[in-house]
């Protein structure tokens, strides 16, 4: 008897941890070796290890889950409780996202940082209202122009199929004579074997991830912007958490953000490396195609300035202060 009743009590523990435990999807746009990616797959392990099992996260890659554009409005609307995005991707919702896709604005690592350090605040604001928070943010490496072309100025882009993938770079295209067509990361690749691209700007991470290399051979270093993607939270499934869960859910996404920056700048090297060892070329711009990209990046920033109103001014002044 005391035996049927020990093996029904220890029945009932297994049960009651099983129903304990919480599953979260997080639907990510990149592909699994991408350092991103790798990053949330530490990100989740860290939590589960962290929380004893009580949450666990699927990281879902390579838009398999949702597309890139869809990933906000899934964890807004609840349909996945945790996801990455791209925070330019979403400039023609809110101006603010698209700060760090203005070229030239912060064309560094370090002023990267700043620039997320004066972003994020307003960035918790805005998600807040949206029924979301944001757990952390992490730069891609610098952004540079992939071309079947030589490049010696900007008149030289002048008709290139040009990949846009947020409003930024679907405005540079217009300011340089290029013909923007709207290629999500995913079907990036296919873009460029069918010939529906010849161009694009993007880091050497998106390069490589793409096997860019089989179809373009040039990459001019223009070190323009650092986009980052951000870890989103939907904040009703956040605060459903016990405190100690939320409390390692916090500490795991601050050591992922430390973490993902330098893997990126790591990264960077890495696949600059790999890219040249499949046959490109890593070029530094000409002083004339420098000068013709700043000049787009000042009519950018001026444009972006009148969108984002006094908002925006105060996260530039936060931004040059800092």
């Amino acid at each position: 008897m005391k035996f049927k009743f020990a093996l029904a009590a220890a029945a009932l523990a297994l049960a009651g941890s099983a129903s304990a435990q919480t599953k979260w999807d997080l639907p990510a746009a990149y592909p699994a070796g991408n350092f991103h990616t790798e990053n949330l797959e530490l990100f989740a392990k860290d939590v589960e290890k962290a929380t004893n099992g009580k949450l666990k996260i699927q990281v879902h890659a390579n838009a398999s889950l949702f597309k890139a554009p869809e990933i906000k409005r899934a964890v807004q609307g609840g349909q996945a409780q945790i996801g990455e995005i791209l925070l330019v991707n979403f400039q023609n919702e809110w101006p603010l996202f698209g700060a760090d896709g203005i070229p030239f604005l912060a064309d560094s690592y370090d002023t990267a940082a700043k620039l997320w350090r004066a972003q994020k605040p307003m960035l918790e604001k805005k998600l807040n209202e949206q029924g979301m928070m944001v757990l952390y943010a992490v730069a891609w490496p610098p952004q540079g122009i992939y071309t079947k072309r030589q490049l010696n100025s900007a008149a030289d882009m002048k008709g290139l199929k040009w990949r846009a993938y947020s409003p930024a770079t679907a405005r540079i295209a217009e300011l340089v004579g290029a013909q923007p067509v709207t290629v999500q990361a995913a079907e990036l690749s296919q873009a460029m074997a069918t010939g529906v691209i010849d161009s694009y700007m993007s880091s050497g991470a998106t390069g490589y991830d793409t096997k860019t290399y089989e179809h373009i051979k040039n990459w001019y270093d223009t070190q323009a912007w650092l986009p980052k993607n951000a870890v989103i939270v939907n904040r009703a499934a956040f605060q459903a958490l016990d405190k100690p869960t939320q409390d390692a859910l916090l500490k795991a996404a601050a050591e992922a953000e430390t973490r993902g920056w330098a893997n990126s700048r790591k990264a960077n090297g890495e696949v600059l490396e790999k890219l040249k060892a499949n046959g490109m070329q890593i070029l530094q711009p000409s002083a004339q195609l420098k000068a013709d990209m700043k000049k787009v990046g000042d009519q950018m920033l001026k444009e972006w300035l009148e969108k984002a109103g006094p908002e925006g001014q105060q996260l530039v002044d936060a931004y040059r202060k800092l």
